[in-house]
């Protein structure tokens, strides 16, 4: 395969990159990079080509000017030229776009054309679109950041308008789309367009950062700012924007005599020329930032160095580790590489609850705690203090570290987006006159065992054209999709996701799409916002932001918590399915949803009654489709809180996870094929 990815903004070249040269030059190029870089090395690639703009400035210097520079074995970056060679901000690069969709179309015309096109931000998006319909080539989006996310920190300009008008045709437009965070797969991308969900794949990016680099370094740089370098340092490391937040980071600081004895604020804010002299928007940051210090009296205890090497970097990391902590307060963050590199190196974090952070933190371990409401400073400093102070914060870290390493790595990611890259869109067919349906709980169910999952596969494959495959998660959409990639699972024909609120179908080009037949029948008599504030009133913990659906409310608590929810809807006389499961997660969805109703329409889908539906899961999220199914089945490792379950037509399992599943269908299918043929 050969993969081209297209990125204009900012300044892009080879290792090592001066991130903050410019105002665009910042996260995402560092994820083209290491993307590229792991892609070239799989052995299905055979090439991987980045196209950026050629850019001659004297001042940014002469490796931007370069048409070819290569980057790594069977990798290069191109430059395309135009007639207007100058840096451009990103907004500036709108009236470029026709001349640039000019000169990538000629690019192609010219040379030999890649199997896919990789578009980064909707301006790059406006090439790769341009280019699949004149060539035919298959094209997936990744956002990085979206301007509706940006709505709270930016007046909304006829440039940003205009921008949201190429990100939402870049989403309806494209063959799939590529996300790093939940809030952007299951929050972001669907404000523009609820059923571009269907073509959304989330997957964790990697790091290039070095790793082993010692304080030293950090020390010298912000030793001329500090009356005790000793302490431990509170650290940022963000570009010098006003949706970074910086300031409030220093208010936080000022507003706190428990942080100012305990740790110095360092502050790494990209590479600035001085105080002037630098964007106007940076100029206004950096301006601010020193403003502040002065008016507190902060000197001595906050740091700012005004310029640093790319390699220097891991050294600030290393000095954050010694008992301090990394902090993004940024007002929306689409996801936050800064966080995965401190966790990496062993930094305690704390981030905002605006964005991919949540997602991150989620992953990693940490308590709530440690997300902060980017607006109150006093959560900033709160979120900082609690790190601080916490007790068992060097296990948490090391648990995030090894976590973070794991969980984010460069060559799972390029191996993921290939197969994405090969199935978008969908292939597979749906069987045409199927005798049953099997509708299956993905989490414990037909995840858990590598060896069951394979069996499983090899299963469906035999009984394709007989068996019709539909998952039921509480998972959304793009989730499930990534674990069923991840564990191998084969495509099943329907999804139903979000606890039995949502059905996804494929149309006739075998794209996902929401049923909107079932989102009418299950939305009557659902008063969403009436059951939100009854929440609010009972004190119910809510799940974090994208977990909450149109047709699904999720909070945390145990049975007693689902109970008393169930008593407050009815003194109000509202009415819901209340469903608790794991001991710890609660979802409420309209009365008439679930995941038992989800599988009866869904056999409708295929011509089939609910009596051809066999059911099975694990938990109790699973339960009213277990209950009431004609034909279900339990795995072995169910859960204790369904180990009151009766159903005739229940088959428990002596094997675990999907092995168990097999075993019930083995069991059911000759059974129910018999009575048919009676």
């Amino acid at each position: 395969m050969r993969i081209m990815h297209v990125a204009l903004g900012g300044c892009l070249s080879a290792p090592p990159v001066p991130y903050g040269l410019t105002e665009d030059t910042g996260g995402h190029i560092a994820y083209i990079l290491g993307a590229a870089r792991a892609q070239a090395a799989l052995p299905g690639v055979k090439s991987v080509e980045i196209v950026t703009r050629l850019i001659e400035d004297p001042a940014l210097g002469a490796r931007y000017s370069a048409p070819v520079e290569p980057l790594c074995p069977y990798a290069v970056i191109r430059r395309i030229r135009t007639q207007n060679t100058k840096y451009l901000e990103k907004e500036a690069l709108e009236a470029e776009l026709p001349a640039l969709r000019a000169a990538f179309l000629a690019m192609l015309e010219r040379g030999q054309r890649p199997d896919v096109l990789h578009a980064h931000f909707a301006d790059a998006a406006v090439l790769c679109f341009a280019a699949a319909q004149r060539f035919g080539i298959r094209w997936v989006y990744t956002p990085h950041s979206l301007g509706l996310g940006r709505g709270a920190t930016d007046s909304v300009s006829g440039a940003l308008e205009r921008r949201i008008e190429r990100e939402q045709a870049a989403i309806r437009r494209a063959d799939a789309i590529i996300t790093s965070s939940r809030d952007e797969a299951e929050r972001q991308v669907p404000a523009y367009d609820a059923q571009a969900a269907g073509r959304v794949l989330r997957f964790n990016p990697g790091l290039t950062q070095p790793v082993g680099a010692g304080p030293e370094r950090a020390r010298d740089l912000i030793a001329p700012f500090l009356r005790k370098p000793e302490k431990p340092a509170i650290l940022a490391i963000a570009r010098p924007v006003a949706k970074k937040n910086l300031a409030a980071l220093v208010s936080a600081y000022a507003g706190s005599p428990d942080l100012q004895e305990r740790a110095n604020l360092v502050i790494v804010a990209g590479v600035r020329a001085g105080l002037t002299g630098n964007a106007c928007a940076t100029n206004q940051v950096i301006s601010q930032l020193f403003d502040l210090v002065d008016k507190h009296d902060l000197w001595g205890r906050v740091a700012l160095p005004r310029k640093h090497n790319p390699e220097d970097i891991p050294s600030f990391y290393a000095l954050a580790a010694r008992g301090g902590l990394f902090v993004n307060p940024a007002l929306h963050e689409p996801f936050g590489l800064t966080l995965i590199e401190a966790a990496q190196a062993g930094v305690p974090i704390a981030a905002t609850d605006n964005g991919g952070p949540v997602d991150i933190l989620d992953q990693l371990g940490y308590p709530a705690d440690r997300l902060i409401d980017a607006e109150d400073t006093g959560s900033i400093a709160r979120a900082c203090l609690a790190s601080l102070n916490d007790p068992a914060r060097e296990d948490l870290a090391a648990e995030a570290q090894a976590r973070a390493i794991e969980l984010f790595n460069w060559d799972r990611w390029a191996e993921d987006v290939l197969e994405a890259y090969r199935s978008s869109p969908p292939l597979e067919s749906t069987p045409e006159a199927p005798e049953r349906l099997l509708v299956s709980d993905i989490d414990g169910t037909l995840t858990g065992s590598r060896a069951g999952a394979a069996a499983f596969g090899a299963y469906h494959a035999e009984e394709r054209d007989r068996l019709a495959f539909a998952v039921a998660t509480g998972r959304s959409i793009s989730e499930a999709r990534r674990v069923l990639q991840h564990w191998a699972l084969p495509e099943p024909d329907v999804f139903i996701t979000s606890v039995g609120t949502e059905i996804w179908k494929k149309n006739a080009s075998g794209a996902l799409t929401l049923d909107q037949s079932y989102a009418r029948a299950i939305g009557q008599n659902w008063h969403r916002s009436g059951i939100a504030k009854l929440l609010g009133r009972l004190n119910i913990p809510m799940q974090a932001s994208y977990e909450q659906r149109e047709w699904k409310l999720s909070g945390f608590g145990d049975r007693a918590d689902a109970a008393l929810i169930r008593e407050a809807l009815l003194s109000e006389g509202l009415t819901a399915h209340v469903i608790p499961s794991h001991g710890r997660f609660i979802d409420v969805v309209p009365q008439s949803a679930g995941k038992w109703a989800a599988a009866r329409h869904a056999a409708v889908l295929f011509g089939l009654s609910e009596g051809a539906c066999i059911c099975a899961g694990d938990s109790g999220n699973d339960l009213d489709m277990l209950r009431h199914s004609p034909a279900a089945i339990l795995p072995a490792n169910a859960h204790s809180e369904l180990n009151g379950l009766e159903n005739p037509g229940l088959y428990r399992a002596s094997r675990p996870y999907a092995d168990g599943v097999i075993e019930g269908l083995q069991a059911h299918l000759p059974r129910h094929l018999s009575m048919a043929a009676e």
